[in-house]
């Protein structure tokens, strides 16, 4: 991502001025919102949340792509308030994907009324991402949960273990240069109903976190993809 990021960012007129991975990290607490306008944190689930707090301690605003470490976001968010900060996430900065979370959620409050369906999730990607699930594939069941009150949880299909009626399995698949597949699917006995989405090149989600710094621009607070999305002012 952050390759794909520093590919498009001149085409959008913007300049990246510091590129910081595991063999410069101390570089990071040295840079100052002088020195910067906007954050990109994709790297890894064991380091984000450091990161991401280091840059908010310094009044940087962060857009912030990494998946795997959610279970401390809302620490984050509390953090990005009290220091009046920006915080920007999603788990996936594809507008495409956008679009299938909004279907996905009209779709399980209607497929609710359809016991015969039963959903289930499956996402592909390349071998190095970390983290299984992805980010997107949970954010897509907990869609169905918030819409479908026959689901309460959900849980990585594994050999061995009884299916449940109120569990959304999700298959994840590593292989390859996948660069991201995700598929919700209703199956009953007689008749099997798909959504899905396919990304032909990461340049798609480098496009929608790179909207999403310029957003921040103008913008302050806990920011997601909606906000972008929905908000008529701003310029795509």
């Amino acid at each position: 991502m952050g390759k794909a990021i520093e590919k498009i960012a001149p085409f959008r007129k913007h300049q990246i001025v510091y590129r910081i991975n595991s063999g410069n990290t101390d570089l990071l607490k040295q840079i100052s919102k002088k020195d910067v306008d906007i954050a990109m944190e994709f790297s890894t689930p064991s380091t984000a949340f450091e990161n991401i707090k280091i840059c908010l301690e310094k009044h940087i605003p962060v857009v912030a792509g990494t998946t795997g470490w959610i279970e401390k976001k809302n620490e984050i968010e509390n953090f990005c308030n009290k220091k009046n900060g920006t915080f920007f996430y999603t788990s996936n900065y594809s507008i495409g994907v956008n679009v299938l979370f909004k279907i996905n959620e009209f779709l399980a409050k209607l497929m609710s009324h359809y016991p015969e369906f039963d959903v289930s999730i499956r996402e592909e990607h390349h071998t190095q991402k970390k983290d299984a699930p992805s980010g997107t594939a949970m954010a897509l069941a907990q869609g169905i949960i918030a819409n479908h009150p026959a689901k309460n949880k959900w849980q990585l299909n594994q050999p061995g273990i009884p299916p449940s009626h109120d569990i959304i399995y999700i298959e994840s698949v590593r292989e390859g240069n996948i660069t991201g597949d995700h598929c919700v699917s209703y199956l009953s006995p007689l008749e099997n109903l798909k959504i899905s989405h396919h990304a032909n090149d990461r340049e798609c989600f480098a496009m929608g976190a790179i909207m999403a710094g310029e957003f921040c621009i103008s913008n302050s607070g806990v920011l997601g993809m909606d906000d972008l999305l929905f908000d008529d002012n701003f310029e795509q």
